[in-house]
């Protein structure tokens, strides 16, 4: 107990970003923890139900991993399924950072039985949500700020995602450009600390591995210009993917309504897919490694086949509740986009000598990876630290690049951002959304206001008039205190050159009777639409009926100037 709070007496003496620094690197070390344990995992868990894929029952494999994935989260710890990188992004977007405890290892157990059992799905997302969940709650431990917090989230995630692929430059940009969405000097320091300690211990835990070795590639001027077909064919399979999860993901909950059961049938139809293509099942790295290594034989049809596949397996794993990241799926995908382009050209240009089969897989691997997550910094970095594969670099940078960017006119937004847009929770950094979503209706109130009530006469009226300097006037019933009305003094101009009628008009008969008003849980983008609606400068706050005082346009307005100011400073 002594230690610990001078542990936190000491870091809370320090600098904001020497802060970060140093519960970075605790945050590195457990996420990189979780990512190795998550892969010990898998390996052990594949290797123990090897030997039952070739019994007759091996089909109900992916379907009772996936169903008691589902009953363990959403019946035993109360957490959600799917890749659920959406709730990370949405907790920096809308909450401050904070995430639940029980998401640093529950997710970790539900992607071990629904990949193990044979679910077409990939280790990372689930233990970026461990790493977030660990970075959110040692915040949390060490009481730093919601904006600090939102920080080691990313660092989280940083770490774990460098740590299940040895590749640090991969989780800084990960973090960065999917989860955080915006390169800041207060989030690059310590992400990318925790991506290197993450991916420090991996190494000790695991050694120093690269995923996929590849020979030396001899590239001609052929194999660049050919880039330019394959960016065009990686697009077009990374917009078929995410609308196919998008339609399981939606449609299946309608069929099925009971979530075990619905996981349970995609993992049966998965089970059904793995008997006439085995490929499909699992990660698929195994896959990915003989087409880098040009031991690949299958034909241009039977590479086309998987390609579909594996999309069809992965959205009916994810899609219908499943735990697992699309990562791996992305890669094997791609890498079988890559074969089949190959395969093309060999076969349309059989005099022209290219880099061959594994060229092309892993450039297949960043354009699918890039246009999926619309991330081309990560896809770029991904395939060059997991494949070591640096002669390539030019090709890389050509079809990410190439490929988001033809993606992005059919669909803008990558897999993770069009869950939360269709639900209207994303709000993008450096956006009106987002400075207003850093401020409250109560923080904006103002209640130095005169109460009036219906019954008053246009003469009192005025003298409240003259000792206020507002011109609105919330009206309430003297007995009950519920708000009633409000009253402006262009409602009362009509009167005020007659003086005869300043005994006899009550301010019931002058009042709105049904104002426009706002609750304090009213988020401050929609008050600012009211505003615009009603060409209003200040809106009553009522709760429960209650007046609580008024909001007033210019004081939005201020206030989201000055959160403008310090969001830049960061």
């Amino acid at each position: 107990m002594t230690v610990s709070f001078s542990l936190k007496k000491i870091i809370h003496s320090l600098d904001e970003r020497f802060q970060l620094i140093i519960v970075a690197v605790l945050v590195g070390i457990c996420g990189g923890y979780a990512s190795v344990i998550l892969n010990l995992g898998l390996q052990s868990g594949q290797h123990y139900l090897m030997h039952l894929r070739s019994h007759w029952f091996a089909i109900f494999l992916p379907a009772a991993g996936a169903a008691l994935s589902v009953f363990f989260l959403q019946y035993l710890v109360l957490d959600i399924g799917g890749h659920g990188i959406p709730e990370v992004i949405y907790s920096i977007s809308r909450r401050g950072g904070l995430l639940r405890f029980r998401s640093s290892f529950s997710r970790l157990i539900s992607c071990l039985l629904t990949i193990a059992s044979g679910g077409s799905a990939g280790p990372e997302a689930p233990v970026v949500i461990s790493g977030a969940s660990i970075g959110s709650n040692i915040a949390n431990l060490f009481y730093l700020k919601d904006r600090q917090r939102s920080v080691l989230v990313g660092c989280g995630a940083a770490a774990a995602i460098a740590a299940i692929f040895n590749a640090p430059a991969t989780g800084i940009a990960f973090a960065l450009e999917a989860i955080m969405g915006e390169w800041t000097h207060i989030n690059i320091v310590p992400i990318a600390i925790a991506s290197v300690v993450g991916t420090e211990v991996s190494r000790m835990l695991q050694g120093n591995q690269i995923p996929f070795r590849h020979h030396v590639f001899h590239i001609g001027a052929n194999d660049i210009l050919a880039c330019c077909g394959l960016a065009v064919l990686t697009a077009a399979t990374a917009i078929v993917f995410i609308r196919a999860m998008h339609s399981v993901g939606s449609n299946s909950g309608r069929i099925v309504h009971n979530p075990v059961l619905r996981a349970a049938i995609g993992g049966l139809l998965v089970g059904t897919i793995g008997l006439i293509f085995p490929d499909v099942l699992g990660e698929g790295y195994e896959h990915i490694r003989h087409i880098i290594e040009g031991q690949y034989s299958a034909g241009i049809l039977l590479s086309g086949i998987y390609i579909l596949a594996k999309i069809l397996a992965t959205s009916l794993t994810i899609g219908t509740g499943g735990s697992g990241g699309i990562f791996a799926p992305c890669l094997v995908i791609g890498s079988f986009t890559g074969f089949f382009y190959y395969r093309g050209l060999a076969y349309m240009f059989p005099h022209v000598t290219w880099a061959g089969a594994g060229y092309f897989g892993l450039l297949g691997m960043a354009g699918v990876m890039s246009s999926v997550l619309q991330a081309p910094m990560t896809g770029i970095f991904l395939i060059i630290e997991i494949t070591g594969g640096y002669d390539v670099l030019v090709s890389v940078v050509l079809v990410s690049v190439l490929s988001a960017t033809m993606s992005q006119y059919l669909e803008p937004f990558s897999i993770y951002h069009k869950e939360l847009i269709e639900r209207g929770e994303l709000l993008m950094p450096r956006t009106d959304a987002r400075v207003l979503s850093e401020l409250s209706v109560m923080e904006l109130i103002e209640q130095d206001c005169y109460v009036v009530s219906p019954e008053m006469r246009l003469r009192d009226l005025i003298d409240v008039i003259k000792r206020s300097h507002r011109d609105y006037f919330p009206v309430e019933d003297p007995k009950t205190k519920k708000f009633v009305g409000m009253i402006h003094l262009d409602d009362i101009r009509p009167y005020l050159f007659d003086q005869t009628l300043y005994d006899s008009v009550l301010v019931e008969e002058m009042m709105d009777r049904n104002p426009l008003s706002v609750s304090p849980e009213d988020e401050l983008p929609d008050v600012l639409k009211r505003f615009d609606e009603t060409k209003a400068w200040s809106l009553p706050v009522v709760y429960n009926g209650r007046f609580l005082g008024l909001i007033s346009k210019a004081t939005l307005l201020d206030y989201y100037r000055k959160e403008l100011i310090a969001q830049e400073e960061k």
